[in-house]
């Protein structure tokens, strides 16, 4: 009988593995994701292996296709669960309770700290616009989760507007490019840009100050003269 690797952690039967297949598969297509997800965003989705992704995870090369079908869904798939995981985080953040540019604020933070904890996310993103969105576009998914995003902004400029926090002629569609320009820029380009420039910049001190700075600029850009 076949041995397989579960996680490092222990090994199992074929038929074990199966058993395990069918009592828990959510599970088991989480772990595929996550794997995956390292995978495409050390080699991208051509270089990625779905071998090496089988050897990450609980399941096998057969059930991963079984699964998510070929490669480039599996890795459709990974993108929108990681837009899906940002989102939801973001949607913890309970910014309707603070006043407008104080949600706002607590957006830049968020976003800023988001991205520096989730290299694999900033990565992906790249790839995807290496492949010029063509998989964004393609998902039936990816623009509702997103959407939120807008939403929770928009929310931010109505409130801002109403009590003149808020410059009436900034649109919720600039300040979210704006956050993410500076966020993902922090991570994307920190090796060129610190090799090229200043690499006290990627300190942790050095990050503090850019939190700040990045929050600052966010809300000079939005803010409005209160009557």
């Amino acid at each position: 009988m076949t041995l397989v690797y579960l996680s490092g952690l222990a090994l199992m039967t074929d038929t074990q593995t199966r058993k395990k297949w069918k009592q828990d598969p959510e599970a088991v297509q989480a772990n595929i994701l996550a794997a995956a997800a390292e995978e495409f965003a050390e080699h991208g989705l051509t270089g990625a292996r779905v071998d090496e992704i089988a050897a990450r995870t609980r399941t096998s090369k057969r059930m991963i296709y079984y699964y998510f079908g070929d490669k480039e869904s599996l890795y459709r798939q990974v993108l929108e669960e990681a837009y899906r995981k940002v989102r939801s985080e973001e949607a913890a953040l309970d910014l309707t309770s603070l006043a407008p540019l104080d949600a706002l604020r607590r957006l830049v933070e968020f976003t800023f700290d988001h991205h520096r904890a989730n290299e694999v996310f900033i990565r992906l993103v790249m790839i995807e616009n290496v492949h010029k969105g063509r998989h964004l576009s393609e998902s039936s998914l990816i623009a509702r989760v997103n959407a939120s995003a807008i939403e929770r902004i928009e929310d931010i400029c109505a409130r801002g507007q109403k009590d003149g926090s808020i410059r009436p002629d900034v649109s919720p569609h600039e300040l979210h490019w704006l956050i993410s320009a500076a966020c993902f820029f922090n991570i994307s380009n920190r090796f060129s840009f610190g090799i090229s420039f200043d690499k006290s910049l990627f300190s942790e001190p050095g990050q503090h100050k850019l939190r700040a700075l990045t929050c600052d600029a966010v809300i000079a850009a939005a803010r409005g003269k209160v009557s």
